[in-house]
């Protein structure tokens, strides 16, 4: 219990602000929305329009009516409204005004001109207007927040790969068991076969194979022993490692790591919302249209103070639409939905949104390209004597018994195997028992060239240059035969890079396999370009170079190492089969660990941009109707807008706005 409190407590002082930042945001807007939604109940059947329309002037009349109108139209406009007019100061001290300033400008304006009528001004009270307003620009609020709440807890699943103890060698070879803070470098630890490095450092007894996949990239578990680094994180397989700490705390690592995660994800850009690029033309249109309009009929065309200020306060209610606060995040709402059902988990909208942009896509390799596992590609006998079958069921035998990876891969492609007597696991070079009475080894190349036992290159020549990883079957001191193991590449891979390219998107593949590897899965894939051994700094590093070429860049991976790209990247893409760091840092997570779905992903994005455009041409685009005729200016012919029928214009925008939003569709592929 107290382990896990402790790995908690170091991992919250990690999370960063922004996510409880974004958290206190979405519940302010939430519970400013219900308040309001409350009190603009008993303030719509208190107007006086509204009344009219219902017919319930008689019903509803008491004394004193306005004043309690006015009241609770304070507590709206107060409470409700608050956001809004302190963004607008936001917003003009950053000289970018948006929807936070045409919000503010409308409810002020309707505000402030009703409660003067209520008081003491001849003309109409706007306060139904002023709390449904707020109503909706609350509710598409909450929505968006809601829509990129994806404050990332990548830097919480970062510390959560290490390990939160540690066995610490005092004297003797005695161990106590001890915080993984408490280590100083030069202290000695002992890390048993399973278990994760507690922190950086260089063996100094054993040997044993490493899996560092997860942090650096490299698909096949390094030999380690006496000399080498050991990085913390990584987990040790089969044999006992003594370590000596070379760094600890910001020096390690996965320090350095979360460092260039927290720093990416900080530098990334925010671009304005579509939204708020209409909303401060609106804003422009508003104030210049509501200023125009009270000057044209008061200086020019004589009439009263009253009716110029009416007809300019008109002016600057309609040009905030309703639909405008509803138009991107009810766009965001379904594309969300209807990406989640088909596997794409959107967590940063801006992100999503960009996505349509993308013209070359960097896939990471183990994992995302390839299934991350290992598989027979090849069995290659030595003798005519065996063939491919026996040579596997011999090798499958022996391997059975160990957890490497290259074993689970034999063991899984052989339907039967023989009985195995004295098994015994060789620490960094394989594993040997006694099959049929004969001692047999499956081993790698390094311990042929220990013992210095020769084999004919020749036969292996094709599969060794293919990205392959060879291990040899030795039998009674004689080598039987060869099996070729790779990383299999995902059959959805090919259909993936084709769609890309035909749409004109570069492919491109990091990773920190070796060079072979890389070139063999390139010319599988027919990717446009490959860069192998990358470590993670040094994929960071390449996001931002291809990024300087002037190519709006996605990164698709699944491990810690490639958390930092993800979050260079201007869109970060996760495989859902991955790890909880790659998913949490990534701007869109794939669930079904399927490369195809960036396809589809950039499909969705194009589809729903276009339905935010549309969205805002309705949003918007009955100002050009209600604006002029609500500043009179058919006023000579009779017509003149009737704050009714703007509201009825504003409802019906509303309508199409969340109608259109319903018709967006998703094409897999």
């Amino acid at each position: 219990m107290e382990m896990r409190d402790e790995q908690q407590m170091r991992a919250g002082t990690m999370k960063g602000h922004d996510g409880n930042h974004h958290r206190k945001m979405l519940e302010d807007f939430r519970k400013r929305f219900f308040v309001s939604l409350v009190l603009t109940i008993p303030i719509l059947f208190l107007s006086p329009l509204i009344q009219a329309v219902l017919g319930v002037e008689e019903v509803i009349s008491f004394p004193g009516e306005l004043y309690v109108l006015l009241l609770l139209s304070s507590v709206v406009y107060l409470y409700g409204g608050y956001p809004f007019l302190k963004g607008i100061i936001t917003e003009l001290l950053d000289r970018q005004p948006g929807m936070m300033t045409l919000i503010a400008v409308a409810i002020t304006v309707a505000y402030l001109y009703s409660a003067a009528v209520v008081l003491a001004l001849p003309g109409k009270i706007f306060f139904w207007e002023l709390a449904t307003l707020i109503d909706v620009m609350l509710l598409g609020h909450w929505i968006e927040i809601r829509s990129v709440m994806g404050a990332s807890r990548a830097l919480e699943e970062l510390v959560k790969l290490m390990p939160s103890q540690a066995h610490r060698i005092v004297e003797g070879d005695e161990t106590e068991d001890v915080p993984v803070e408490n280590l100083k470098v030069g202290d000695r630890v002992l890390i048993k076969p399973g278990e994760k490095v507690p922190v950086d450092g260089e063996i100094i007894e054993g040997e044993s194979s490493i899996d560092e996949s997860m942090l650096t990239g490299e698909s096949i578990p390094v030999s380690k022993s006496e000399g080498d680094e050991v990085i913390g994180g990584s987990v040790n397989h089969e044999g006992a490692l003594v370590v000596e700490i070379k760094k600890t705390g910001a020096a390690s690592y996965l320090a350095q790591v979360v460092d260039m995660v927290k720093k990416a994800q900080e530098s990334k850009s925010r671009a304005q919302d579509l939204a708020n690029r209409a909303a401060l033309y609106l804003t422009i249109i508003a104030l210049t249209g509501g200023a125009i309009t009270f000057g044209a009929w008061y200086l020019l065309a004589q009439e009263t103070f009253v009716f110029g200020l009416e007809r300019s306060v008109t002016v600057m209610v309609i040009a905030c639409p309703h639909a405008l606060g509803l138009a991107v995040p009810l766009v965001v709402a379904v594309s969300t939905a209807l990406a989640a059902k088909h596997g794409l988990l959107i967590r940063d909208r801006r992100a999503f949104e960009h996505a349509r942009n993308i013209n070359a896509v960097v896939f990471d390799k183990t994992g995302t390209l390839t299934e991350g596992r290992f598989g027979v590609t090849a069995i290659i006998p030595f003798h005519e004597s065996i063939d491919e079958h026996e040579l596997l069921k011999i090798a499958a035998s022996v391997e059975k018994n160990s957890e490497h990876p290259l074993a689970r891969g034999i063991v899984e492609r052989s339907e039967e195997t023989y009985s195995v007597e004295d098994f015994k696991s060789i620490p960094g070079k394989g594993a040997e028992g006694v099959v049929e009475g004969k001692r047999t080894l499956v081993v790698g190349p390094g311990y042929l060239r220990e013992k210095h036992i020769a084999i004919d290159e020749d036969k292996l020549r094709e599969v060794s240059t293919s990205g392959n990883t060879i291990i040899y079957v030795v039998q009674e001191a004689e080598v039987l035969g060869a099996i070729a193991l790779g990383d299999i590449i995902r059959a959805e891979s090919r259909e993936a890079i084709a769609g890309l390219k035909a749409r004109g998107t570069s492919c491109m593949m990091l990773t920190g396999d070796n060079e072979e590897v890389a070139r063999w899965v390139s010319e599988e894939l027919g990717l446009d370009e490959y860069f192998a051994g990358i470590l993670p700094d040094e994929k960071a590093d390449k996001i931002r170079e291809i990024q300087s070429r002037g190519l709006t860049v996605a990164m698709t991976g699944d491990g810690v190492n490639d958390a930092p790209a993800l979050a260079v990247a201007d869109v970060g893409i996760a495989i859902g089969a991955g790890t909880d760091v790659a998913m949490e840092t990534a701007d869109i997570v794939l669930v079904r660990s399927n490369p195809l779905d960036v396809l589809n992903l950039i499909k969705l994005s194009e589809r729903t941009y276009g339905k935010m455009r549309q969205n805002l041409a309705w949003a918007t685009g009955y100002n050009a109707i209600a604006l002029p005729l609500a500043g009179g200016a058919f006023y000579w012919a009779g017509i003149l807008l009737n704050p009714a029928v703007g509201a009825a214009l504003m409802a019906a925008s509303t309508v199409i706005v969340a109608i259109n939003a319903k018709f967006l569709r998703f094409s897999s592929g």
